[in-house]
């Protein structure tokens, strides 16, 4: 990982690295690309797609739906603006 592939990133993501920050990017991207090439060195030929480590699976809980009246005028009360339950925006198509 280098200074030249940071910023094929920055470039491809959009996002600009502060000057001071960039060298903790590329120390942190690194250490990411090396637990990476790590995982490269198991041998899951012989596990199912759907392998679990837990007994029976992963725990499903029952999905329930939260019908509380509250939370949609809590949700608005934090909106810049809001009228009728509705968020207002600014018109982004003229």
């Amino acid at each position: 990982m280098d200074i030249s592939v940071l910023e094929k990133l920055e470039k491809l993501s959009h996002l600009r690295i502060a000057e001071e920050k960039r060298e903790e990017v590329l120390e942190q991207l690194s250490e990411i690309l090396a637990y990476v090439e790590n995982l490269k060195e198991l041998d899951t030929e012989e596990l199912d797609s759907y392998f679990s480590t837990l007994d029976g699976g992963t725990p499903l809980r029952e999905d329930l739906p939260l019908n509380d009246p509250e939370v949609p005028k809590i949700i608005l009360e934090h909106a810049p603006e809001a009228r009728d339950d509705f968020f207002i925006v600014p018109a982004i198509i003229e």
